[in-house]
């Protein structure tokens, strides 16, 4: 055991020595290998790594440790954009056109590298600009006398339950899609609109996968309240989002914008599988959700370390 620690503090300490030594030799590597190449760091990201978050990770990392003024400047002005929710794409277009002057990259020679730099930048600044959207949505508490906000509840229950009518707003039936008491309100408390948006979207965009959650949820022995959960798991994905967690999977979705269409779709597929997560533990009681769920997120966080990762919502459906 002694001999274990000993041999993790060396690497600890092997560790902070190789990083010490590679910022301060970061800038003559990468002198060397402009000369030798005749390419800046940018131009061999975007030549050498594969189209994806692989390639867009590369642009983000040379970018946030670029040294020269002028590119930390671009990027100030870009973050404060996004947190504006002003983002669009003339503005990606003056990031790259800024960029390529202060590199001193000839365009007419590189033609391929405006384009490719664009798609990172897009995606870079994009997944920013949905952080930043995400978050006004989150804020937004549920008010009940909002008619948009209770005209998004009614819709849930019908996208749920077809066929079976709300006796009234107040009512003990909203415990059967999985809320605590008889009012849904109060447990949008914690992640405000988010999730009703998140609930909603599922619901009314994969209506089939959702009864089919629902159903299996409240199975006798290994059932869970629907809605809760749900929004339970809208706390992973936003927390998964904002952390930077969720960036491979988001830079392997698009070369657009990412909207808020792409969270919810992101939220459908963590909700989906972990109830079939839930369902393969076979809990005994609900006492052990936090286990189940701590387990679902480590899962989740070591897939989205792969470089590939992409989820997507095929749904297959199993037996309730």
């Amino acid at each position: 055991m002694r001999g274990q620690v000993e041999l993790t503090s060396r690497g600890g300490m092997f560790s902070i020595v190789w990083s010490t030594l590679y910022w301060w030799m970061r800038p003559l590597i990468k002198w060397v290998l402009r000369r030798t190449t005749r390419l800046c760091e940018l131009q061999r990201i975007c030549y050498g790594e594969y189209k994806g978050a692989l390639r867009t990770c590369g642009v983000e990392f040379s970018l946030k440790h670029s040294r020269t003024p002028e590119i930390q400047k671009c990027i100030k002005y870009m973050e404060t954009k996004c947190q504006e929710c002003t983002l669009k794409r003339d503005l990606i277009y003056y990031a790259v056109f800024a960029i390529v002057r202060i590199k001193k990259i000839n365009t007419h020679i590189h033609k391929r590298f405006t384009d490719t730099l664009g798609e990172c930048l897009t995606q870079i600044w994009g997944y920013r600009q949905l952080m930043a959207e995400i978050e006004i949505i989150r804020k937004e508490m549920y008010d009940s006398t909002s008619p948009s906000h209770e005209e998004k509840l009614l819709r849930l229950w019908a996208a749920l339950m077809p066929g079976t009518i709300l006796e009234a707003r107040i009512t003990k039936q909203w415990q059967i899609i999985g809320f605590q008491g008889d009012d849904p309100q109060t447990d949008f408390r914690g992640m405000g609109l988010l999730g009703l948006e998140n609930l909603l979207f599922f619901a009314e965009q994969y209506p089939t996968a959702a009864r089919h959650v629902l159903a299996r949820s409240q199975h006798p022995h290994y059932g869970y309240s629907f809605a809760i959960v749900g929004i339970n798991i809208t706390h992973m994905a936003y927390s998964l989002l904002q952390s930077g967690d969720a960036k491979i999977h988001f830079y392997n979705a698009s070369k657009r914008f990412p909207e808020v269409r792409a969270f919810h779709q992101f939220y459908c597929y963590l909700f989906f599988s972990f109830d079939e997560l839930w369902r393969h533990e076979k809990p005994r009681d609900m006492m052990e959700f936090s286990c189940v769920r701590d387990k679902f997120e480590t899962q989740v966080k070591y897939k989205l370390k792969n470089p590939t990762a992409f989820f997507k919502c095929n749904f297959v459906l199993e037996n309730v």
